[in-house]
């Protein structure tokens, strides 16, 4: 099978090293406080410090260099909520070439800011009421420009995966054999390529899914073995992985390597955040730090483990961050 149409180990190495001269190895730091929370070692996989504040960078740019000259003379169009948006943009920049971003009108302020500061041309919708697929497709038969999915598709896959296979790499130069990692989802791209890397790497690991409890579509997809939809009139903080179901391809992969899915509500959500930026100075985003809500919220079952944590992304409005911290 070509590679353009899977995301196993081989394709996230190549994956790999297609971008590392562009992307950011960000650190993975020992959580003193969440280590003596669960009596056991706690890491954080700081993504948040990625270019555009955010692993969505690595998919962007995999997907991006890629292409054929010819595609890249048409340039790129994607839809987002924001930090795939970013990392589009930034990628297409870096490569010379044009992008269109579709964005819902109530994304956070800053992440629209940034993504136009790339020279991206945003296109905004009314997330409950227009169908940001359909504007994607409609964009890219007009123009023939490329579209790039957020998460159903296989290089953006195997670039999110480069994060897992880094952070494997630097607990093996650690002597590191870590128990269980925890991932953020939302519609899974981060959580298929890192499981295919991690597990490669630590087959006995066990993985587990961290989602808003009102999003947790993928847990209960899991639980059920049928995909989930979530309720279209939920809300949650978490705005970078709200979405309604499970991909058509990062399911069978989440499928495949994850033992559970982990839930937690706004308010453990905002204690994440609030954890992270006092006791380390993180600057996480609600979507970024869900995986460390779950982790406190299920504590018991980590107690005296190796936990890795990833922190996917710190792109959270400051008048947001400040109030969470000041309460």
């Amino acid at each position: 099978m070509e590679a353009e149409h899977r995301a196993e180990y081989a394709d996230i190495q190549t994956a790999y090293q297609r971008i590392r001269h562009q992307v950011v190895e960000t650190p993975l730091l020992e959580s003193k406080t969440l280590s003596a929370m669960s009596g056991g070692h706690v890491y954080l996989k700081c993504e948040n410090l990625q270019h555009t504040g955010s692993f969505k960078f690595r998919g962007a740019s995999n997907a991006i260099l890629g292409l054929e000259t010819d595609q890249r003379k048409l340039g790129v169009v994607s839809y987002s909520s924001g930090n795939h948006a970013q990392g589009v943009a930034c990628a297409a920049k870096l490569a010379g070439i044009r992008s269109t971003i579709v964005m819902p009108e109530d994304a956070p302020a800053v992440k629209i800011a940034n993504t136009r500061s790339h020279g991206a041309n945003v296109v905004l919708y009314h997330r409950y009421r227009e169908s940001r697929e359909q504007i994607g497709a409609d964009l890219s038969a007009s123009t023939g420009a490329h579209l790039i999915r957020p998460y159903d598709d296989y290089a953006v896959i195997q670039g999110q995966g480069t994060a897992g296979l880094e952070c494997a790499n630097q607990l093996k130069a650690r002597a590191l054999q870590p128990d269980a990692m925890i991932i953020c989802c939302g519609g899974g791209g981060l959580s298929a390529g890192c499981g295919v890397a991690m597990r490669a790497i630590f087959p006995d690991i066990d993985l587990f899914l961290a989602e808003p409890a009102a999003f947790d579509d993928y847990g209960r997809s899991l639980s059920t073995g049928q995909r989930q939809t979530n309720d279209p009139e939920s809300r949650s903080i978490c705005d970078a992985i709200v979405t309604p179901t499970p991909g058509e391809l990062t399911l069978p992969i989440v499928k495949k390597h994850f033992k559970a899915g982990l839930s937690a509500n706004d308010g453990m959500v905002k204690d994440a955040v609030k954890l992270l930026y006092t006791n380390h100075r993180i600057v996480a985003e609600p979507g970024g730090a869900i995986a460390v809500a779950c982790f406190m919220k299920n504590l018991d079952a980590f107690r005296g483990k190796v936990v890795v944590l990833m922190i996917s992304g710190g792109n959270i409005d400051p008048s947001l961050l400040q109030n969470i911290i000041s309460t």
